[in-house]
């Protein structure tokens, strides 16, 4: 970045910086309750655009009325009544000529009412008219000015508001705020902006605090949906400028022969589906390149990840390094040393397990053998990324159900390379909707595994009340004495592990009362010993029935599983009810899947269950997930990552997401150093919707 451009913010947004307190009506306790909106600048107030509108109806008599409706008209104030006792209100009659209207005030002071409505006046009012023993009245009314005032839009924006804030200190404060727009030139492209017919920056803006009717309100609005793609615009060239960084961060160039690979899948039942093919080479080719090859393989339940990552991980061992795979949590990571053993068998190298349970010199031994290079391929937990773990040479590290770790943890295990940083893989199985993938993952390429590989069973969903209970212990009987096994899954009754607990208990004790030892439970609370004997039972046969909460929601693999209960299946996440539905199906059987429901079902818990029982495809899913639910929920707002649009809508405007990021990745292939005309203006961008990090990297150029 060129000069003291490179340093500080645009002075000509500077207005649009300071403090809220510099605008007029806005003094310290106004200013605060600003702030618990997130509002600390004028920047931020012309970003919060109204979210709803009243419409006001000019109206020449009282006798044009419809009551109850909001309307405005120029009334002369008659007399005052002032209250005849406590906690009765002020009265003021006005008259239009021709018919009475009562204005009614609670809590008024004196001074104020005379001040505003003294008796002789003429008027122009607004409010909320309403019929009261046939007397029309308004109470409160929310607009009281001179006949030379401006005149009311017939249509009010409204605001969202907090603490002591009023539509009208907002509309003041927003007013004053817009007086301060600075002239900008355009940062969109200009095919763009025709093609979608959008109006400039500023014009865009002011139409925007100016709505004339509910359609103007309409996220597909242009004046909104242009200020909304400059704020997915600025997120997008964020993270082009972040991938672009990333990409020019030396790596190591590693290339394997496919030897190894090959021996695998020689050995496999079937060949992989395309989709898997496809992924291994994708990575593959990024672990080639001298560059950090950071990449996200999104898979639905089922669509075989464990096996492209094995393969990716054998990259790295033909190569003469080493691979390490993280999972989340202990029966996860036990979980994949086991699906990975007959694999590694088949390729001829070492694997083994780390987890927070190996002590002594059982551990002691993994770790000297992992620092001289004797093991190929590690899975574990957290455990891998402590400072007692070296490696001899680590080229590629697999994070997998990216989303339970945070970024920290993510950069521990770069640090993990010999020299440079290994390249990174992180897996999810849980399917994100593309919108939403762009905006957490944008700043990583993304591999996608859609198909099912071949075998695999559809689920036949049944949804049904949990009144016929009686029924569904009995149906699970002769289908445990046929030799099935199954899962049982208690209901999430709270945000509370431990009442979901008791809730688990009491269907364990029942279920245990019915099956005797077939039974076996886990939840969260156990030690993993107990936790891993339970699965181990359940994994061997001699358990059919295991009872869980969520812990399985993720991962586990048993083929020989065939059905799902899921008790109270409408407190579930539907991404959550997929993912569970998705441990049966595994084997050849025949799979099926029961969610019982608790009544009264609500209409959005009847739809959920619904798109269920009628698809298998996580893509799908994820989109009504994400349309019912929003975004932050779909991902878990806590750890999502996901940006904070202030106008931006990532359920409704999933479009404009796509087209902002292949727009910040042409732009950026055409003018690198962002030296044009279009590339300054887009630094104005960045700085207005606050992306330093982007501004940093310009910087370092």
């Amino acid at each position: 970045m060129a000069g003291d451009r490179a340093i500080g913010r645009p002075p000509a947004l500077f207005p649009l910086f300071a403090g809220l307190e510099t605008l007029p009506g806005v003094g310290p306790k106004v200013a605060e309750a600003f702030a618990q909106m997130g509002v600390t600048r004028p920047r931020d107030l012309i970003l919060t655009l109204p979210h709803s509108g009243i419409r006001r109806r000019p109206i020449a008599r009282l006798s044009d009325a419809h009551p109850p409706e909001m309307v405005t008209l120029t009334v002369t104030v008659e007399r005052h009544s002032p209250p005849s006792g406590k906690g009765r209100p002020w009265r003021v009659l006005c008259c239009d000529g021709a018919s009475d209207l009562q204005l009614v005030f609670f809590h008024a002071r004196k001074d104020w009412i005379d001040a505003q409505l003294p008796v002789g006046a003429r008027r122009v009012i607004s409010g909320k008219i309403e019929l009261f023993d046939g007397i029309a009245q308004m109470v409160h009314p929310d607009h009281i000015g001179t006949e030379t005032a401006p005149p009311l839009p017939e249509f009010e924006p409204v605001y969202p508001l907090s603490g002591r804030l009023t539509q009208g200190v907002v509309q003041k404060a927003a007013r004053a705020a817009m007086m301060r727009l600075p002239e900008v030139a355009e940062w969109i492209d200009p095919g763009v902006m025709q093609r979608e017919g959008w109006p400039g920056w500023s014009e865009a803006i002011a139409r925007a605090h100016a709505p004339r009717g509910m359609q103007d309100l309409s996220p597909t609005d242009p004046a909104r949906a242009r200020l909304a793609y400059d704020e997915l615009f600025a997120h997008q060239m964020t993270l082009a400028l972040l991938r672009r960084d990333r990409r020019r961060q030396s790596g190591i160039a590693t290339r394997g022969d496919a030897g190894l690979r090959d021996r695998v899948l020689a050995g496999l039942p079937w060949p992989p589906t395309g989709a898997q093919t496809r992924a291994v080479a994708e990575i593959a080719e990024d672990m080639a390149a001298p560059r950090r090859m950071n990449r996200l393989l999104q898979g639905d339940v089922g669509a075989g990840k464990t096996l492209v990552a094995f393969l990716a991980l054998l990259v790295a061992v033909e190569a003469g390094g080493q691979g390490v795979l993280m999972a989340p949590t202990e029966i996860l990571a036990r979980q994949h040393f086991r699906a990975l053993q007959p694999l590694a068998a088949l390729a001829g190298i070492r694997l083994e397990a780390l987890t927070g349970r190996d002590k002594g010199d059982a551990r002691a031994n993994i770790l000297t053998d992992l620092a001289e290079g004797r093991i190929d391929i590690l899975v574990g937990t957290h455990a891998v990324i402590q400072k007692a773990v070296n490696f001899h040479d680590l080229r590629l590290a697999i994070i997998d159900e990216q989303h339970r770790f945070g970024v920290n943890q993510r950069m521990e295990l770069g640090t993990k390379g010999a020299h440079l940083p290994p390249d990174m893989l992180v897996m999810t199985a849980t399917p994100i909707p593309r919108s939403l993938a762009l905006a957490q993952f944008g700043d990583m390429d993304l591999s996608v595994l859609d198909e099912k590989p071949p075998g695999r069973q559809p689920i036949r969903t049944t949804v049904m009340s949990d009144q016929r209970m009686s029924e569904v212990i009995d149906g699970l009987a002769r289908a445990l004495d046929g030799g099935a096994r199954a899962y049982w899954v208690c209901p999430l009754v709270e945000e509370s592990e431990a009442v979901d607990l008791i809730a688990a208990e009491e269907r364990f004790k029942a279920l245990r009362a019915r099956f005797g030892a077939r039974v076996r439970m886990v939840h969260g609370q156990m030690s993993a010993e107990e936790r891993d004997a339970a699965m181990a039972a359940f994994v061997s046969g001699e358990a059919a029935l295991l009872v869980a909460t969520t812990v399985i929601e993720v991962g586990v693999d048993v083929p020989e599983a065939t059905i799902m209960v899921i008790e109270r299946a409408e407190s579930f996440g539907l991404a959550q009810l997929h993912q569970l539905r998705g441990r049966v199906g595994r084997g050849s059987g025949a799979s099926s899947c029961l969610l019982l429901y608790q009544e009264p079902l609500s209409e959005t818990g009847r739809r959920r269950l619904g798109i269920l029982r009628e698809t298998e495809d996580g893509f799908r899913i994820a989109q009504e997930d994400l349309e019912m639910r929003g975004a932050g929920d779909v991902i878990g707002t806590a750890q999502s990552g996901l940006p904070r649009f202030r106008i931006a809508d990532l359920e409704r405007q999933a479009g404009l997401m796509a087209l902002a990021r292949k727009d910040a990745q042409a732009f950026l292939e055409r003018d690198a150093a962002m030296e044009t005309e279009r590339g300054r203006a887009i630094r104005t961008l960045l700085w207005l919707m606050e992306q330093d990090r982007a501004i940093r990297l310009i910087s370092a150029g």
